[in-house]
């Protein structure tokens, strides 16, 4: 094929040959890797590192679950509202994920010398003053805000970097690649390294530190954004932090059309949450040990990384709202059957292996959901309001089903039932959804609807 008959693909002012394609996947998928490596591990090891400081339960929550859904609610307004607004030599979104770097990365490192630096700080204040676990509980604590607040800042604005970069046409299969490098990085560190937690802790953290620090510098420097439209002049007082919170609420919220899209992949996601919250207690009440329960994740998550690439091409031929829509009837079906069918061991492990999987193809299906449907030149607020109100609908679902729980004897098998319920709301709510992209032009025309003219006025289409 000549040069002039070279097949290329655009986003914005970017244009791609297949080669510039196939170098585009590699830096932001090897970026990945280092960012899917630091998600799968650094949680894990952070709570076994916590508990063998004595704390409580509560204590635990607040710091590990709690913390960081509250400064996601924060923080992901101002940054990703700023992020849009943002015009400079190196684009909107990688000057924001390169000031994270550093925080994250200093972030592990004192993790990795907590107990150290934490036995240090109680010899300097003197063993009166202060126990060695709340010493080593006050440095985790500080290394951990500092991690938290650096890896908030770059969750709001990672996914709008590659919605910027990729063409749409390839948006469902990138996604896909990137669910299966999470499922990879989440095999590798739970075989090789999660038995070895609590006695390396140190190296663990210091090699995380290490390859994302490395991976995702090398993201940032290789892959380029194009230029964009100037941002819209703000009037006076809107830089003021109520100000944006007012802006952002009001454009993400003010159209129905986009208050039913931002709910729809939360209230979907919920179907899967009592059962994923409660797994634990459940194969303990049926007498499942945790090293059978571990092959049973590591079996979903090889199923899984199989599909992963196949579910991106579906989403991107039928589109992200279809798939949604058929991925969450299933898993109803799933969840209504598999409450009154697990009685032992094995039927426990297939409805187990079948609910991560149908979850994952979920998770996966819907991955290019909001690049295909919110406005991409304030994607990123629209993408972290998407992302709060799942926080909000996790953090109210899991003490409900809890409560339920301990009316009913802690019969767990009706995790599955709460969770069927919550799938016939998602798929109700994901095909209002639907009806308003129709309107909008659909698969071929689709257009959204432009929150700069609708200020004040209501014409968006009634899903």
């Amino acid at each position: 094929m000549s040069r002039s008959q070279t097949k290329l693909w655009s986003v914005g002012t970017l244009t791609y040959t297949s080669a510039g394609i196939a170098a585009l996947f590699f830096w932001l998928l090897w970026g990945d890797f280092a960012w899917s490596m630091k998600d799968r591990a650094v949680g894990s090891v952070a709570t076994l590192m916590v508990k063998s400081f004595g704390v409580s339960d509560f204590t635990y929550g607040l710091l590990i679950l709690s913390f960081p859904n509250f400064t996601n609610a924060i923080l992901g307004p101002l940054v990703s509202f700023r992020s849009d607004r943002h015009r400079g030599r190196f684009g909107r979104r990688i000057p924001f994920l390169a000031f994270t770097v550093p925080f994250i990365v200093a972030g592990m490192i004192g993790l990795a010398f907590t107990p150290w630096l934490g036995r240090e700080l109680h010899g300097l204040i003197g063993a009166d003053a202060i126990s060695p676990n709340m010493a080593c509980l006050l440095v985790f604590g500080f290394f951990w805000i500092m991690f938290d607040f650096g890896n908030t800042l770059a969750s709001s604005i990672f996914t709008a970097l590659v919605n910027d970069v990729v063409p749409v046409a390839f948006l469902g299969r990138f996604f896909g690649l990137f669910r299966a490098i999470s499922l990879a990085a989440g095999v590798l560190f739970n075989f090789f390294f999660l038995g070895h937690a609590e006695a390396y802790s140190m190296w663990i953290f210091l090699g995380l530190a290490a390859l994302y620090g490395t991976g995702f510098t090398m993201l940032l420097c290789k892959v380029k954004e194009g230029e964009y439209p100037p941002a819209e002049p703000a009037p006076r007082g809107a830089g003021s932090i109520p100000a944006i919170f007012r802006t952002y609420l009001k454009e993400c919220f003010a159209l129905p059309y986009y208050r039913w899209a931002l709910l729809a992949v939360p209230v979907a996601n919920m179907a899967n949450v009592p059962f994923n919250a409660y797994t634990i207690f459940y194969a303990k009440s049926l007498n499942i040990g945790m090293d059978e329960l571990g092959r049973y994740f590591a079996y979903t998550y090889i199923i899984s990384f199989g599909l992963s690439y196949f579910l991106g091409m579906l989403a991107d031929r039928f589109h992200p709202i279809r798939m949604g829509i058929a991925s969450t009837a299933v898993y109803g079906v799933l969840a209504f059957c598999g409450t009154f069918l697990i009685s032992g061991h094995l039927s426990f492990a297939i409805v187990f292996i079948l609910h991560g999987v149908i979850s994952g193809c979920f998770s996966t299906l819907t991955a290019s959901f909001g690049p295909r449907l919110f406005p991409r030149k304030y994607f990123a607020q629209f993408n972290s309001a998407m992302w709060i109100l799942q926080s909000f609908t996790w953090m109210i679902l899991t003490p409900v089903t809890g409560r339920i729980l301990d009316l009913i004897g802690h019969r767990y098998n009706y995790t599955l039932f709460i969770g069927g319920i919550c799938s016939i709301f998602g798929v109700a709510i994901l095909c209002v959804v639907y009806r308003g992209f129709l309107k909008l032009g659909g698969d071929r025309n689709y257009q959204a609807p432009d929150i700069e003219t609708l200020h004040g006025q209501d014409s968006s289409p009634r899903p």
